[in-house]
């Protein structure tokens, strides 16, 4: 069964990082109000990114992962942007 790391897109601009094993559910899920708490506050909510993964393990795993991103290399994904992406993810003193 495949699984999927999504990002949203919020009404005031914020994003929000999730894995679900059924996106179209999650999504309702969030615009009804009953989903995180974050995106309670935030409605509506866009896709703004999908990944598809083969196990909801792997999907959670890429979701840890890009929660600990900054805004920019979130927006550099989202844009398909694998050049700033890889800029971004140096140290600050690499980046000069």
């Amino acid at each position: 069964m495949s699984a999927f790391m999504y990002i949203l897109e919020c009404a005031d601009g914020s994003y929000y990082v999730g894995s679900t094993r059924n996106i179209e559910r999650r999504l309702h899920e969030h615009n009804a109000g009953v989903g995180a708490a974050f995106t309670r506050r935030r409605r509506p909510v866009r896709v703004a990114y999908l990944a598809e993964f083969v196990d909801i393990g792997e999907a959670y795993k890429a979701e840890k992962q890009v929660q600990g991103w900054s805004r920019a290399k979130r927006k550099a994904l989202i844009d398909g942007d694998f050049d700033a992406l890889r800029w971004l993810a140096r140290r600050p003193w690499e980046r000069r």
